[in-house]
């Protein structure tokens, strides 16, 4: 009999803990089939002997079920098998409730000994009732074997319905129908089986809602592998997200070991003390992309030993699920693992509250409902609703490394390759990349396998190897609004006077020094702002300024970048500002030269304010004037017009170079350089006579160049007087104006 069956098990399982969470959820399911077989019974009807053999396969015969209480399951292996003549409710019931006692007993008892149950623990997180957690359990054994799914459809009287409905729960757990009545609230929307959506509830598809109790149930795929002891994360984040196991200590040369020790103090008080833990916890670090944030989070969940759920808002707002579903699924998926949660690429949502605010509200409410330790990454300061203030909120600023820490940082890792720890190479990097330390180390690491490419025998750093790496790792992520160009052209190439000449050179010169004065020599404390190289290059078309922007980009061997101001400026309110902010924060890290050619567009004249559309553009100029300030790299803008830049552009440019239309002396000049060494250019050919009788800027002396040789090429010979006469015609064509056969224009 049922009675002495379960008496016996109960004598010899007495108050022992469970060993895994599979026993204690085995007992679950040995409970579950109880259940079921009291309501086989209660629901038995009356009817003729094998009244359904035509309908086998399309319908379940009470025999089947028997048949199938009765078995041993294949996932409950070495339990006796339940005793079929035990049929009275009464003693079913009685069974129950010894198991229940049974299992009560033992989960104290794993409990005490620190044996985790997914099931208890589950409970515990969500403050879910017993009658939750039997919930769970009817939701979770179809998921494991395909007896349930037949069982259940018998007791719902429908073959296709093989899911339990919220009546199928009443009828397996409650004994009155005010009990019924009492149960409903565990599934109203507020309740934890929906709130944190441990169950999907369906209603069958119908058009019109359908009464609660015909409403079928299923277990959350996450939720099933939680109860299963599976830990990876929810597979509907697995496109947003990541985990990471940061270790307590780390390497400590990768982050800033002030603003470490900082937040490392500040998180293991605020732990220390209960009644603060019960709050949750949010660090906003903010500053310059390459800054080691995530070092630093990493570094502070290593301290506390946990896990670390990272994931790409930028992704999530793209993501196939809808975003505040995904906010609720890492939230809650931060509780589960257990994780710290740290958030990147969150500019785009935090710059635009108004735009964002439903999105942001969910997301600050799946921090505050699951959350205890949050690290939100942006890159400009930002400061949070108030209502968010029921959380401790901590603002941290991150900061590139200023001109000596950063050449101390080089130096401490330079010493370590061989022949390369030295002033001049210290200086030099320095100088051109504003590296974080973790940056500087991954630098290191790239140019030692580039060495080991290149002489896989010796295989010894150099310099180049060094730069070439650096500017690998340093390059910023302009996309559409930039177009980085590759710097061909040397001081040999470019003809301009002696003193516009000149003034390139002190441009890079102070490029070059400017960490030995403003760090070895302390002016990095007398500025806040205009610590870069603001240059302005004006001149007509042609006359070489692209040209100047690329030597010097040569010359310091940086990467240059030319601004599509197409892309830059927009006819919506606040997307000029955000495009100016995107490309001065991703160029900041690198000190990547920014080069707005034709700027007129731009850098023109405030003017006077007549309607709504000039005072936002000016409000546009006031901040372009801000980033320009701010931006510690060199930026030069191209114009054709000088006088259309008003006295406050003017007075921030460090060097003002004018680019002058070219005499004869010059021209001829520029014809000497224009052709490679390997152009068969006929010696027949007169550069003095070109340069007095063609009277156009280089830009265009290039192109006729150019031009020639191709029609030379086509007639397979040299470069002669004929096809360069050809060239000018042409380019004199383009420009409007008239070519005639005395080698003189005519309007």
């Amino acid at each position: 009999m049922v009675e002495a069956a379960e008496t016996s098990t109960s004598h010899k399982m007495e108050a022992a803990a469970y060993a895994t969470s599979w026993e204690h959820l085995a007992d679950e399911l040995r409970c579950l089939d109880l259940h079921l077989h009291r309501q086989v019974v209660m629901q038995r009807p009356e009817q003729p002997a094998d009244p359904l053999a035509l309908f086998k396969g399309l319908v379940l015969s009470e025999a089947e079920v028997v048949g199938l209480l009765t078995q041993t399951s294949n996932l409950d292996a070495g339990q006796e098998p339940q005793d079929s003549n035990a049929a009275e409710p009464q003693a079913i019931a009685q069974a129950v409730s010894r198991i229940e006692n049974e299992m009560a007993e033992r989960r104290a008892a794993s409990l005490q000994a620190g044996i985790y149950l997914s099931l208890s623990q589950l409970a515990q997180l969500f403050h879910l009732t017993r009658f939750e957690e039997r919930c769970l359990i009817i939701c979770l054994a179809p998921e494991l074997t395909r007896k349930y799914e037949k069982l259940y459809a018998y007791l719902q009287d429908d073959a296709t319905c093989k899911k339990p409905s919220v009546a199928l729960m009443f009828s397996l757990l409650c004994q009155s129908r005010p009990e019924e009545l009492v149960a409903r609230a565990v599934f109203a929307p507020s309740s934890p089986l929906s709130k944190y959506r441990l169950c999907n509830m369906n209603d069958n598809g119908a058009d019109a809602p359908v009464p609660l109790p015909s409403r079928w149930l299923k277990l959350d795929d996450r939720i099933t592998n939680f109860l299963l002891g599976f830990g990876q994360i929810d597979a509907r984040l697995e496109t947003v997200a990541r985990l990471v196991s940061p270790q307590a200590e780390g390497n400590r040369t990768t982050r800033d070991e002030e603003v470490y020790s900082r937040v490392r103090r500040f998180v293991r008080t605020h732990f220390a003390k209960v009644p603060s833990a019960r709050r949750g916890l949010i660090f906003y670090f903010h500053g310059p992309s390459a800054t080691d944030k995530q070092s630093v989070a990493e570094a502070a969940c290593g301290d506390l030993g946990l896990p670390l759920l990272i994931a790409d808002v930028e992704q999530m707002l793209s993501a196939q699920y809808p975003f505040e579903e995904i906010c609720w699924l890492l939230g809650r998926e931060s509780l589960l693992q257990p994780a710290a949660l740290l958030l990147e690429n969150t500019d785009g949502l935090l710059a635009e509250p108004d735009k964002h605010q439903v999105r942001l509200k969910s997301l600050l409410e799946a921090i505050r409902t699951f959350s205890q330790l949050t690290f939100i990454v942006g890159t400009r300061p930002w400061q949070p609703p108030r209502k968010l203030h029921e959380q401790r909120f901590v603002s941290v600023e991150f900061k590139l490394p200023d001109a000596r820490t950063a050449r101390q940082l080089w130096e401490t890792h330079l010493n370590a390759c061989e022949g390369l720890g030295n002033d001049e190479a210290e200086m030099a990097l320095a100088s051109r990349f504003r590296f974080t330390a973790s940056q500087i180390q991954e630098a290191i690491e790239s140019a030692k396998d580039l060495a080991d490419w290149r002489e896989p025998e010796d295989g010894r750093v150099t310099m180049a190897d060094l730069n070439r790496a650096s500017r690998v790792l340093s390059t910023p992520k302009l996309g559409a609004l930039a177009r980085k160009i590759d710097a061909r052209y040397s001081w040999d190439e470019i003809v301009l006077p002696e003193d516009q000449f000149v003034q390139l050179k002190e441009l890079c010169n102070q490029a070059r020094w400017r960490h030995r004065v403003y760090g070895d020599w302390g002016f990095d404390r007398k500025l806040s702002l205009g610590k870069g190289l603001n240059a302005l290059f004006s001149g007509p078309p042609g006359t070489g300024k692209t040209m100047a922007a690329e030597v010097i980009a040569g010359e310091l061997q940086l990467d240059l970048y030319q601004i599509d101001l197409s892309q830059v400026v927009s006819k919506y309110i606040g997307e000029t500002e955000k495009n100016l902010h995107q490309i001065f924060g991703e160029a900041q890290a690198s000190n990547a030269i920014l080069f707005f050619d034709e700027a007129d567009a731009l850098f023109g004249k405030r003017s006077e304010i007549k309607d709504a559309h000039d005072r936002y553009a000016n409000i546009e100029v006031g901040y372009l004037l801000q980033k320009m300030e701010e931006y510690e790299g060199i930026a030069i803008l191209a114009t054709n017009l000088r006088d259309h830049l008003d006295e406050a552009f003017v007075r921030r440019m460090q060097f003002i170079v004018e680019f002058p239309f070219p005499g004869e002396a010059y021209r001829r000049r520029i014809w000497e350089v224009i052709f490679p060494p390997e152009a068969p250019l006929d010696r027949d050919v007169d550069v003095g006579v070109l340069a007095r009788e063609i009277k156009l800027a280089g830009g265009n002396i290039k192109n006729i160049a150019l031009a020639a040789a191709f029609y030379a090429a086509a007639d397979g010979g040299r470069i002669v007087l004929s096809h360069l006469q050809q060239a000018a015609r042409r380019e004199f064509q383009k420009l409007g104006r008239t070519w005639d056969e005395g080698w003189r224009t005519v309007s």
